[in-house]
């Protein structure tokens, strides 16, 4: 299935502190949106309005994993915040922890959460803001982030992983996979050829 998420390759962009929560991420005057689309503009936007935020960085424009630390995503359930993430272009998180709605939401958007002990977190932290064109890879298969010649073991719960590495996180995804059943069941439903011979 296409929507298999089995390893996620690219530069990373390291943000510290921990408990940042959903509000930070994407701001509530953003939740009245009718679609997603133009939200990874305004991704943390109050916290860059400070200056000197890694998203602002030219080091890490066009970086596709986010390296956090503790409970990550913590706050409202909005599901605006991995929306935001992803339109800004990050297609993993690599974290200490993630609050648990934050987490199921990532999941249902395809968007993968590992963990690692703080320790390995803040070297990772520190060996991409050292060196911001180092590759990154978050391999759910083997359950490793790579950075260099660092090799993390991650976690992440069962549940969730099979999810991505089988695409079945992507609930539209399987649909359309089950297009000639789905029209196969159509066809035996009476009141579906009643509409069908009018």
């Amino acid at each position: 299935m296409a929507s298999q998420v089995e390893i996620v390759r690219g530069r990373a962009v390291p943000l510290r502190g921990a408990d940042v929560d959903t509000d930070r991420i994407i701001p509530a005057r953003y939740l009245r949106t009718v679609t997603f689309a133009a939200l990874g503009a305004h991704v943390f936007e109050d916290d860059r309005a400070a200056g000197g935020h890694p998203f602002d960085d030219p080091r890490f424009q066009g970086a596709s994993i986010l390296v956090v630390n503790a409970n990550f995503g913590c706050g409202s359930s909005r599901e605006h915040a991995p929306q935001a993430l992803l339109r800004w272009g990050i297609r993993a998180l690599v974290g200490a922890s993630f609050a648990e709605i934050f987490f199921g939401n990532c999941v249902a958007n395809g968007l993968p959460c590992v963990t690692a002990a703080p320790a390995a977190v803040e070297r990772l932290q520190a060996a991409v803001a050292a060196q911001p064109e180092l590759e990154v890879t978050v391999d759910l298969q083997r359950m490793l982030v790579a950075c260099g010649s660092e090799s993390i073991p991650v976690t992440m719960p069962g549940g969730a992983r099979e999810q991505l590495l089988s695409g079945s996180w992507d609930s539209l995804g399987q649909l359309l996979a089950a297009e000639a059943q789905i029209a196969a069941t159509a066809a035996r439903l009476p009141y579906m050829n009643q509409f069908a011979a009018s």
